[in-house]
Order: C-alpha cells, then structure tokens, then sequence
C-alpha cells in the first residue's frame, strides 16, 4: 500500500544538498568551518520546517558509490572528517533521501516527480558547496520555475568571495531570495506563498 504524503505547508520544501559530506578532498580544511557554521544555520531551519510542516529533502551526492543507499553513506560520513556534520544534521526516518550522481539535485534523480507530489512549488535551498552543487541545483529549479530562497548563512564553500559570487548569481540571474535565516523567517517565507 502507498504511503500517504503529506501536502508542503506553503508549497514550499527545504532541500539539503550535500551536508552528509565526508569532507575528504583538496580545499576541504578551508569549507570545514564555514560548512559547520551552515550546518548550525540549516539544523535552526530545520527545525522551523518541521514547527511549520515543511518537508525536509536531503540530496546527497553518491561519492562513487553506485550501490549505494542513505545509511551506506551517512555511515562513510561518519567514519571521516564529516562525522561533525552528521552529528548536527543526520538525516531522520522522516526526511526524504535522494541520492544524486551529479552536481544538481534535480540530474538523473526523483526530485522532479517527489517535489509535485508534495505539492511543492516554491524551495528552500541549503547546503555544500554554494559555488557547485547548490548553484547548480539552484539553476535547474530555476529553469523548472520554482521559487528559490537560498539562504546566504545555510551555504558554504571553501572560499568565502566564491560563496558570495554564487550567491550574487542566485539572486541577480535566478530571482532567488537570498537573506540570511536570522533577516528572514521561514514562517514570513511562507506567508509570501501565493
């Protein structure tokens, strides 16, 4: 029997790329920081989604993993440099899991059929690298309409200028709203739903 799916409050749907990350490769000492100081941001937002009944979708590259599935990789995490991460923001048996083979959420996986299906028109965007993955997913929701906040404190890169490019490239070419958690609640977020 399938399983009921609850509407998004707000048409709206928080999307976490890429947090369950085992931070194992060059440049990764520089985004640790700033990673973690996202991750605190993101667990706050979170935490207002599950408050307002926002779903919670984490999108998370394979890492060369192509028998893969969500405990296999949070596992991987956590045996490395990422273990902080999973601390803070380990994906819950309520959450969605999407596992993705490329730098966007939505290439070659089931976002596109999960996010009508919760009755999402409008995301929250979150996650690593704000420079890569984000902006990538970000573009393709984008071309697919939907309407994007990527909060600037819940994104990271491993340099700081990167972040703010990509950022600045959200909200200049993709119309993305891009305040801060603390400059902008997720409940006036939702108020804006048309």
């Amino acid at each position: 029997m399938a399983q009921q799916i609850e509407q998004a409050a707000g048409s709206t749907a928080l999307l976490i790329v890429d947090m369950m990350n085992a931070l194992d490769f060059d440049g990764a000492d520089r985004l640790k920081p700033a990673a973690l100081a996202a991750a605190r941001a993101t667990l706050r937002l979170r935490d207002e989604a599950d408050a307002q009944g926002v779903p919670v979708v984490y999108i998370n590259d394979n890492y060369g993993y192509w028998h893969s599935e969500q405990s296999r990789i949070v596992d991987h995490v956590e045996q490395a440099d990422g273990r902080e991460l999973v601390e803070l923001l380990r994906p819950r048996d309520t959450d969605y899991f999407i596992i993705k083979p490329q730098f966007s959420g939505f290439y070659a996986t089931n976002l596109p059929v999960l996010l009508p299906k919760l009755g999402a028109s409008r995301i929250v965007l979150t996650g690593l690298a704000a420079d890569i993955c984000v902006l990538f997913t970000a573009a393709d929701a984008h071309m697919r309409e939907y309407d994007l906040w990527v909060p600037g404190d819940t994104v990271a890169s491993a340099d700081s200028q990167r972040t703010r490019w990509a950022l600045d490239i959200m909200a200049q070419s993709m119309k993305a709203e891009t305040r801060t958690t603390e400059e902008l609640q997720l409940k006036d977020w939702l108020a804006q739903a048309d």
